[in-house]
């Protein structure tokens, strides 16, 4: 165990994968130590699934480089390797303390350490401040991140606004964290955050965007949101969600049963918000096609799945909503959602059942979808390319909602001269 002692605990967990322990054994069989720590030793604790497995060592680094036969040197200036066993990537890190943190972000200087408790006392909370050797069956935990976990609290490593001070990050990751593990923020944690707003405001884009898809996606989004809200985060970077007070609220109990979508969720917060949602994506660097799928979500916000719509226009919403962006089940699950609020889910259950029943989806949504195309109408008719022609297909396509059995190439051309008759010359030049 680490000379720094600290407080430690013998656990009987399932080891991590074999490569990993094949990477610790090489170290310890070197005179090294050899702890996983971070988010691996939490959700092993918690039985979640491992998703990365994280070692740290009083080797150096290039110490770390000759106990194995592939490793790549993904952040040096920072301690840290990449050791490759057996097809998976294994981050080992050097003990390590870090001095000054002038840009809200990374530290200032690095200075490596012989002490496993020095390390673990740079980390952010208590629950990912944790070192576990399962070959030896012992966790070491200096600040009692097992006992929060037990009380289903995050807290933050010693005084937590000066943590929050270090990287800015830490306060929206505090929310985060509380959020996917299902954790209430300890008291002094929650009160650090908007006392470090300014360090906040230093934290880029992109890794905003990172920390709100994994709230968006996680079961407790609705909780995330409320606390984004409450502590100032949300404000600071999605201002767009919180401008309307009671259309916040709306939206947080309509996320407590949340269509599947991480855009889609984000739509139901941003439904009362006076945007069409391409500012707010464009700051948070979402992708164009995410982008372009909200805004076309917001589009149909106000829809009323009244039950009094037509065959016909039924499939003509259907045409509208889908778009090319495919977003039909996406803007009837933000709708469901929302209804559910208010009470009244059932207009937009009977909307879903009528476009299934009518098989809206599979028939033309477009006039390029008909059984005739635009040479058949201009031989048809004897005219010449133009607009008009355009026009022509989408009054048959119109014909062709109210009545599916015309969409064929010879009934199409039965109707094609009253049909055209009925678009004037005008609108084609």
């Amino acid at each position: 165990m680490s000379r720094s002692g600290g407080d430690a605990f013998a656990v009987a967990l399932p080891p991590p994968p074999a490569a990993a322990m094949r990477v610790a054994a090489a170290l310890k069989g070197a005179g090294h130590e050899a702890y996983f720590v971070g988010g691996g030793v939490r959700d092993r604790l918690l039985g979640r699934p491992v998703n990365d497995w994280d070692l740290a060592t009083d080797a150096a680094p290039e110490a770390v480089m000759a106990c194995v036969d592939k490793a790549i040197p993904t952040g040096l200036q920072h301690g840290t390797v990449t050791v490759m066993e057996g097809g998976l990537p294994v981050e080992v890190t050097t003990y390590r303390v870090e001095r000054g943190y002038s840009d809200g972000r990374r530290p200032d200087a690095v200075l490596y350490t012989r002490d496993l408790r020095d390390d673990l006392s740079r980390r952010d909370f208590t629950v990912n401040a944790m070192a576990w050797d399962p070959l030896a069956g012992v966790v070491v935990d200096p600040f009692d991140g097992r006992g929060d976990l037990e009380r289903r609290v995050l807290r933050a490593v010693g005084e937590a606004r000066a943590r929050f001070d270090e990287d800015g990050l830490r306060a929206l990751r505090a929310v985060r964290f509380a959020c996917v593990l299902d954790l209430a923020l300890d008291p002094a944690t929650r009160a650090a955050i908007p006392e470090t707003m300014a360090t906040f405001r230093k934290v880029s884009a992109e890794r905003i965007r990172v920390e709100l898809g994994k709230i968006l996606r996680a079961p407790r989004v609705a909780w995330g949101l409320a606390a984004l809200r409450e502590t100032g985060l949300l404000v600071e970077f999605l201002p767009e969600a919180v401008a309307d007070e009671a259309a916040f609220e709306r939206a947080v109990r309509a996320l407590s049963d949340p269509p599947a979508g991480e855009v889609e969720r984000l739509a139901v917060a941003l439904h009362g918000a006076p945007t069409d949602g391409e500012a707010p994506m464009r700051r948070l660097k979402f992708s164009t096609d995410e982008r372009r799928r909200l805004m076309h979500l917001l589009r149909f916000r106000a829809l009323e799945p009244a039950a009094r719509r037509s065959d016909a226009e039924v499939r003509a919403l259907v045409a509208e909503v889908e778009g090319d962006r495919g977003a039909l089940d996406g803007v009837l699950a933000v709708g469901a959602a929302l209804a559910r609020v208010d009470g009244d889910p059932g207009a937009w259950r009977a909307l879903a059942d009528r476009i299934e029943a009518l098989g809206a989806r599979s028939g033309p949504l477009r006039p390029k979808d008909l059984a005739l195309d635009g040479k058949a109408v201009m031989r048809v008719l004897g005219i010449r390319p133009s607009r008009r022609v355009g026009r022509i297909l989408e009054a048959l396509l119109a014909r062709v909602w109210a009545d599916p059995s015309l969409d064929t190439p010879e009934r199409l051309a039965a109707i094609l001269p009253a049909v055209a008759a009925a678009v004037p010359e005008s609108e084609g030049r």
